[in-house]
């Protein structure tokens, strides 16, 4: 049960997230004239620090701030505790990696917009971060509190079948099927035969 809200919660602000993302920056600008666009890597980050530190902080900062949420979200979405760390972290920087190319994209038929590869260099390295910063220890924390003494039940891992399996005294592993050996064993009852006279 628990799997299923963190998966509903994290849908829900993925949603919102991509929605504001996309009105920021998929709206068209009424400019006078733009850049070109840049598709040499680097080059526009070093136009920024060349503005000065305050300028090329805010510029910088913006473009890994933009999509930085998704390295939380997209794990969240996923509702998962038992992935690698480094699959996890692989999968979500690549989702995070084909949604900036692909506003880069779109932004070639927005008026006022230019296409940046700086941009989707780092909000790929805002995504990263981003997971690195918050989702190893949040599922460590959440795995924690489900392998307690009287944890949440309902988690991805503690179903509510994990009460039901459960025997007083005895845990079942992980992953194993119960048998029925698993349970107390008693003594078989006999029952007497009872003869019936002809």
């Amino acid at each position: 049960m628990a799997a299923i809200r963190y998966r509903v919660a994290g849908l829900a602000l993925l949603s919102v997230h991509l929605v504001l993302v996309g009105w920021l920056t998929l709206r068209p600008l009424d400019v006078m004239w733009v850049t070109a666009a840049n598709l040499e890597p680097l080059a526009g980050i070093k136009a920024d620090l060349a503005l000065g530190p305050v300028e090329a902080v805010r510029r910088i900062g913006e473009a890994l701030v933009l999509l930085a949420p998704l390295g939380v979200l997209l794990p969240l979405a996923d509702a998962r505790l038992d992935v690698a760390p480094w699959a996890s972290l692989v999968r979500t920087v690549a989702a995070g990696a084909l949604v900036s190319l692909g506003i880069e994209l779109l932004q070639t038929a927005v008026p006022g917009r230019v296409v940046d590869v700086d941009a989707v260099l780092l909000n790929t390295a805002g995504v990263a971060l981003a997971h690195l910063a918050v989702v190893p220890a949040f599922r460590a924390r959440l795995r924690r509190r489900l392998s307690a003494p009287g944890g949440t039940a309902g988690g991805p891992r503690a179903g509510a079948g994990a009460g039901r399996w459960s025997v007083p005294g005895r845990e079942r592993p992980q992953g194993r099927a119960l048998r029925r050996e698993d349970g107390p064993q008693g003594a078989t009852p006999r029952i007497p035969r009872v003869g019936i006279a002809p």
